[in-house]
């Protein structure tokens, strides 16, 4: 694992930069991508944001959001590609990037060092701390820009300060944020209360799918849903939220059907089942609270394999609680 000063070595020795993340990407990729094009075009640098799916409708109002490209990458124009918070090269879903020196800023606990150079602090509530620490050790100042696009990824990362992730730092953070320009009132309408009508149409889709047995739920929704809502992939993020809220709930998942009977699930905990873990199985990845995964279907086979997953996870934190007591 490297030192935040070689990140900034390997950035400084480089000039032009790609800057990237996940594909179907959050608010923290969304922030994390931005802040960082900003943080290197104020150290000199030539930068560029790239989302392979682009910018969801409503992270499209932040600074510097209109500028984010989709791909693919001309290679020969860039030195270096800045990876945030994936656990793979493939994961950015961006072609173009492969034979770059490569910078992996990642927080989550399912990392691997598949980069040139690799940074990773698991214990981070999300990939815009990280971010900021660069800008604190390249000694760039947090601009009202710089401090909205961060304040918008931990807010979103951390489900609105719910997550088990959310300490007394994370409120720091959060703080030095909004004193250096961020407005929390704007950036929570942004995100919170400007949904497309597709996307409500969407969770009543959901909801009336909505099962639950034990202290675990989950709903899901079809292509037919997709297409009769007028939905797209990014009306999708934070559905699975509807679920976990649930009194009583340890554990969700939301099951949203993709093409050749293939299922994309969200999964969320309220903390007692690392649903990271999880996803890890399946082949996916994530947080302890929130993580995601592909999986091949029909929607019954899907579902009853990511379900027994989730029993015997809360069964064994049972178990280790009962045993502890």
């Amino acid at each position: 694992m490297n030192t935040l000063a070689e990140v900034l070595n390997a950035m400084r020795s480089r000039q032009r930069w790609v800057i990237t993340s996940h594909a179907g990407p959050d608010g923290d990729a969304v922030g994390s991508v931005l802040a960082c094009v900003h943080i290197l075009r104020a150290m000199g640098k030539q930068a560029d944001g790239f989302l392979s799916d682009g910018v969801p409708f409503i992270y499209r109002g932040l600074p510097g959001a209109a500028e984010i490209r989709v791909g693919p990458v001309d290679g020969s124009r860039y030195d270096g590609v800045v990876i945030l918070e994936c656990d793979c090269l493939e994961r950015a879903g961006l072609k173009g990037i492969e034979k770059l020196f490569s910078v992996n800023i990642d927080h989550h606990d399912t990392f691997l060092e598949y980069a040139d150079v690799n940074y990773v602090v698991s214990s981070a509530a999300a990939a815009a701390e990280l971010v900021y620490n660069l800008a604190q050790a390249a000694g760039v100042v947090i601009t009202p820009d710089i401090a909205t696009c961060l304040y918008t990824a931990v807010l979103t990362d951390t489900g609105s300060f719910c997550y088990s992730t959310t300490s007394a730092q994370t409120f720091a953070f959060a703080h030095d944020m909004v004193q250096a320009g961020a407005d929390p009132v704007t950036v929570a309408q942004q995100v919170y209360f400007s949904n497309p009508a597709s996307k409500m149409r969407l969770l009543g889709r959901a909801l009336a799918n909505l099962e639950h047995e034990g202290a675990i739920s989950w709903m899901h929704v079809s292509e037919a849903d997709m297409r009769s809502t007028g939905a797209t992939e990014q009306d999708c993020e934070g559905l699975a939220n509807w679920a976990i809220g649930i009194e009583g709930i340890e554990a969700a998942a939301f099951f949203r059907e993709i093409s050749g009977s293939r299922y994309r699930v969200s999964l969320r905990s309220k903390g007692r089942v690392d649903v990271a873990r999880i996803a890890e199985i399946f082949g996916g990845g994530g947080h302890k609270c929130a993580s995601g995964l592909t999986i091949s279907g029909p929607f019954e086979l899907a579902r009853d394999r990511v379900l027994i997953a989730l029993r015997h996870a809360l069964e064994l934190s049972e178990f280790k609680e009962s045993a502890g007591a």
